[in-house]
């Protein structure tokens, strides 16, 4: 697929409804042909494939044995050898029901088809679970007596008619058993069916509202490309917003599968989509137990384990397409039959941060972070009852409203959500509707519009559990507007004196900043004034100031919700303070007890979660803890979803950042590109301008020039961030330029950086900005990383301090001690640069044997960090003709046949980009064309 042209892309499909199926279909053929079995029973779901891997065994034993096709049917399941009727035509009415006639005219019918031949038969079912027992009972005889092979095709529930399903039992048939698609095979399906680069953002997306499903798969892909919700983007596959329930695709398979349905099954069907989840006892009573457990046994329906029991729709987008089917007026009959059953209008109480509003499932910190956002199956089934009346026209209670409201936040329904929020009238509920209107906004993108619905409500709340997340949001939204934090906590303070709502205290320490805030130099005593000293602490990395603040705050320890966020804001600024000035064992001493303050912040409106796990990271980052970072990372997607989806281009920044520290450049260059392609979309952490800044300096590295130049320009469009992630991307943007231009100006522009106040004040800041500067090949900060590493808590600093200790000692015995070491740490990057400099010692020296041992233990790490070929500073045995790394990862795959277009996919890259280097790599090595390239590599 390739959207460049303007048009719609249009997922292939031959290949792609068969990722996953190779073992099956091989499995199956294997036993047919072997006769290891006379019958294979391929058991599947509804959509899961089974009919397309029918069709497909089909068409590879043809050429082999004489095939006779059958199809099940619900309609004829009631009637005796009913779909056998084209092959018994000829007999009587009387003989029609005899099943001894009924075989022989099958058989005789079978015997014509083989023609005298001895050409083997076989019977192919689909649908077999439809079978009438009669029928059922013929085939089982004709496998018993071997006169055909079968391959029957079924559903589990409810299973194949007995006389069948008692050969399994007896050791007569195999049984397969087809499974809905992993993430793997839903990965290698997108691989097929899109042209381009498909981040695990947009793979994690469609796995889950597929459900693996190879049917509801096709008609989502297809629906999402034509509606422009899945769209590529700088050769990356983005969904650019949810998947259209009323997709032409996803309704034709809604309307399809209807059409197989009884009427009380539809009924009891469109009941469930639009009420679910709902109690199983209300639909029993309105439709049947009988029609509730066909659909159960037929898997269109699922049940909770809970008890109450309820039912749903087996997959949340063929349900949201089934609502859209169902016209007002009949949706407005359902809904007042459902109510005539439950006895009372829809239940609801309590405001609209009952249900969270926040973010999702912890991220697994140790003291635990709780399973903040996951509201409950009841507030979503109190959700859905509300959109169904609003759909309808009923006027609903505005209480519901806003609790409806706040569970679709933290669903991330974000245009639901607006929409209830705002038909709050009630002066008492507005406050909490307009906050959840705002962050509704925000997961949007518009900053401005939700700065001014907080604007407006943030006073009003006083001290309510829902103040101090909308305090914290509000902040955050100004400060994605560009307010800066010190100007924003300033007109802040000056608001609060205004309304008389409480008076705060000076930020910061300096008097003209009081002064010009019209702050006393009172202390600090209430909540708002001191969550706003804490945030304009943090940002000027005042880690003193902070800490005794904490400190306070722990003593105190009350129990209110405000209490609890001024703890967690506070240690998790504090975290990031102490990271940056190099005190990174304290800084995950303060990140955890951040994390121990969550489980009291359940519901509101601001990512507290996410705002302390961003923290985390960092200060396992600083640590040189990469396992403890990634872990956090993988548990919090694993444990939420939603919010990882909204959240996936911050993490996936995160980790591009731990795998650059790593020194795993071409595995970062795969992270950080679709990052930033998603924090375009959503950037709630303010983290795109420090990840096109990460991107550019991979993209630079790898000498991929046309990425290296468009991130150039991402990150000079992009505003400023937060001062600490500012120091960062400059010094990153600053190197990545060095290695487009190597003039030096790079490596100036990060010497004149260390030197700062800002960064000279950052022990562990300026300590990673001398390792970009000697990864760059500049020595002289040697010296300076040996004097400051021994000052950073942490073992990458003592990693840094054992390197610049063993560089200029001309002892290759004790570098190659050193590199081992190193390298049994897990810092492969610098055992890799002390295997260098020990070939480069020992090479010196004449003893050319060692050296090359050196070299070989150098490429050893190079192939761990997934560096090939890398480019470095100090390789000592460097070939005649120089390639760069990227020019040799070209070469290395047009050597194998790989086109232009091909390579520029598997890297990631524009094809000009290719052929760009190809070109140059011709004139290096003096050859035409690629068919040279091997020869010419030879030697």
């Amino acid at each position: 697929m390739d959207s460049s042209n303007g048009h719609s892309p249009k997922p292939g499909s031959a290949h792609r409804l068969l990722t996953g199926r190779r073992q099956p279909l091989d499995r199956i053929c294997n036993i047919i042909r072997t006769r290891t079995s006379q019958a294979v029973f391929l058991m599947a779901g509804p959509g899961i494939g089974k009919t397309t891997l029918i069709e497909t065994i089909t068409e590879r034993l043809a050429a082999e044995m004489i095939i006779v096709q059958i199809h099940g049917s619900s309609s004829l399941s009631r009637v005796p050898f009913g779909i056998l009727a084209p092959y018994t035509a000829e007999l009587t009415a009387e003989d029609s029901v005899s099943p001894v006639a009924v075989l022989r005219s099958v058989w005789s019918y079978f015997e014509k088809l083989k023609a005298g031949q001895d050409t083997p038969l076989l019977l192919m079912m689909d649908d077999a679970h439809h079978l009438d027992e009669a029928t059922a009972s013929i085939v089982a005889d004709m496998i018993s007596a071997g006169w055909a092979s079968v391959v029957a095709a079924g559903r589990p529930r409810p299973g194949l008619p007995q006389p069948l399903a008692q050969l399994w039992y007896d050791g007569l048939a195999d049984r397969v058993d087809l499974r809905p698609l992993n993430r793997e095979q839903i990965e290698e399906v997108l691989a097929h069916a899109l042209d381009g680069t498909v981040p695990a953002g947009t793979v994690d997306t469609i796995w889950s509202a597929s459900g693996g499903n190879p049917l509801i798969l096709d008609a989502l892909l297809h629906d999402a490309a034509e509606g422009g919700q899945l769209a590529k983007r700088n050769g990356i596959w983005m969904l650019l917003g949810p998947f259209p329930a009323e997709g032409p695709r996803l309704i034709n398979v809604v309307v399809k599968d209807m059409l197989r349905r009884t009427p009380e099954e539809q009924e009891a069907l469109k009941l469930i989509s639009l009420a679910g989840p709902v109690s199983r006892k209300v639909i029993e009573d309105i439709s049947g137990a009988e029609v509730v457990r066909s659909l159960l046994d037929q898997q269109m329906v699922v049940e909770n384990q809970g008890t109450p029991a309820d039912l749903r729709i087996w997959n949340a987008m063929f349900g949201r397409a089934l609502r859209k089917s169902i016209s007002v007026s009949r949706s407005l009959q359902l809904l007042e039959k459902i109510r005539e059953h439950r006895g009372t209008a829809p239940a609801g109480s309590g405001n609209g941060f009952a249900a969270p509003a926040g973010s999702g499932n912890g991220f697994a910190a140790p003291a635990g972070s709780g399973n903040v956002g996951t509201a409950s199956a009841g507030s979503e089934g109190r959700l859905r009852v509300v959109e169904w009346a609003l759909e309808c026209g009923i006027k609903t209670a505005e209480s519901e409203l806003l609790e409806a409201a706040g569970t679709a936040l933290a669903r991330f329904r974000s245009r639901s959500s607006r929409t209830m929020a705002a038909k709050v009238l009630n002066p008492d509920l507005v406050p909490q509707a307009r906050a959840i209107q705002a962050r509704a906004l925000f997961n949007e993108g518009d900053y401005a519009g939700a700065a001014k619905l907080l604007d407006e409500c943030w006073l009003q709340l006083g001290n309510s559990a829902a103040a101090a997340p909308v305090l914290m949001l509000r902040a955050k939204v100004h400060e994605a507007a560009g307010t800066p934090l010190a100007v924003f906590a300033a007109e802040s303070l000056k608001a609060l004196r205004s309304s008389s709502a409480e008076v705060g205290a000076g930020i910061g320490d300096n008097a003209d900043a009081q002064a010009e805030s019209g702050a006393e130099a009172a202390p600090v005593t209430a909540w708002r004034g001191q969550m706003l000293r804490l945030l304009v602490l943090g940002e000027a990395g005042k880690f003193e100031a902070l800490e005794s603040e904490v400190q306070e705050l722990r003593a105190r320890n009350p129990a209110g919700s405000a209490d609890a966020a001024l703890r967690a804001v506070g240690a998790a600024l504090l975290a990031q303070c102490l990271a940056a000035s190099g005190r990174s064992v304290q800084s995950l001493d303060a990140a955890l007890l951040a994390a121990s303050e969550l489980p009291a912040l359940e519901g509101g409106v601001f990512f507290f979660n996410e705002f302390v796990l961003n923290r985390l990271v960092g200060a396992y980052l600083a640590l040189g803890d990469w396992e403890s970072a990634e872990g956090e990372l993988a548990n919090y997607a694993a444990g939420q979803p939603r919010a990882a989806a909204a959240f996936g281009g911050s993490l996936e920044v995160l980790r591009g950042y731990s795998l650059l520290r790593q020194g795993r450049i071409e595995r970062a260059y795969q992270t950080l590109l679709p990052a930033v392609e998603h924090l375009r979309l959503n950037d709630p952490l303010q983290l795109f301008r420090l990840g096109s800044s990460l991107a550019f300096y991979v993209a630079s590295r790898l000498g991929d020039a046309a990425q290296s130049s468009r991130l150039e320009l991402d990150y000079k469009d992009s505003p400023p961030g937060p001062a600490g992630q500012e120091l960062l991307a400059t010094a990153y943007a600053a190197a990545a330029s060095e290695y487009v231009t190597r003039d030096g100006k790079g490596i100036a522009a990060l010497h004149t950086l260390s030197t700062t106040p800002e960064v000279s004040a950052r022990a562990g800041t300026l300590l990673e900005l001398l390792a970009i500067c000697w990864d760059l090949g500049d020595h002289s900060v040697i010296p300076l990383v040996h004097s400051l590493a021994g000052e950073v808590e942490g073992r990458w600093a003592a990693a840094m301090l054992t390197l610049a200790d063993q560089w200029e000692v001309p002892d290759a015995d004790s570098l190659m001690v050193t590199a081992a070491r190193l390298e049994a740490e897990g810092f492969v990057n610098l055992a890799r640069e002390a295997y260098a400099r020990a070939s480069s010692v020992l090479e010196s020296a004449g003893e050319r044997r060692r050296s090359r041992q050196a070299v070989a233990l150098r490429e050893k790490c190079d192939h761990e960090l997934g560096e090939r070929f890398r480019e470095g500073q100090f390789i000592a045995a460097g070939p005649t003709v120089h390639l760069t790394r990227r020019e040799q990862d070209i070469v290395e795959l047009a050597v194998q046949g790989l086109t232009d277009r091909e390579i520029a996919q598997r890297l990631m890259v524009s094809v000009r980009t290719v052929e760009g280097h190809l070109y140059r790599t011709y004139v290096k090595l003096g050859v035409r064309s690629r068919d040279e390239l091997s020869t010419a590599l030879a030697h």
